[in-house]
């Protein structure tokens, strides 16, 4: 199993980033459609397919399902990837910063080779698919924070 976390500051709530990580129903900014597959509120069970273009430059459709929700401090998603097996965690604690508020958002990745075939395959590229996991997830920090009309999200650390 691999791990890859990212850390930014973002100069929003964690309400509004709630509200924008929650809300699948408003287009994205960078265009990529989401198609919910359940109905009612928000929460465990629910589940949704977007298109995500992945590091090389291809498409990628993705499922997502809520594991667990707590508004609006962690969300946790399972998707289910060729051979692999992820959890995604969204973490948002609210920070003080020279007075205003801002809410520092942890989202960390865990993949879990779901077959032989997917455990060779991180042995083989698992650098490589660490630092494409790493873009990935800068990439949807700075989404989060234009979507809430805040100030794009200032990365400070990547962990493995």
């Amino acid at each position: 199993m691999s791990t890859v976390a990212v850390t930014g500051l973002v100069a929003a709530p964690a309400a509004e980033l709630w509200r924008v990580l929650t809300d699948l129903s408003r287009p994205r900014s960078d265009g990529r459609p989401v198609r919910p597959l359940t109905s009612g509120t928000f929460g465990p069970g629910t589940a949704w397919r977007e298109n995500r273009t992945r590091p090389d430059g291809g498409t990628a459709t993705e499922e997502f399902v809520v594991l667990a929700a707590e508004p609006p401090r962690r969300l946790v998603l399972g998707s289910p990837g060729e051979g692999v097996d992820y959890r995604i965690t969204w973490s948002l604690h609210d920070v003080r910063r020279r007075g205003r508020r801002h809410t520092s958002v942890t989202i960390t990745v865990r993949a879990q080779p779901a077959a032989a075939a997917g455990r060779a395959l991180a042995f083989l590229l698992g650098g490589l698919a660490v630092r494409a996991a790493e873009q990935v997830l800068r990439q949807d920090l700075a989404v989060l924070a234009a979507e809430a009309g805040a100030c794009p999200a200032q990365a400070v650390s990547a962990a493995r």
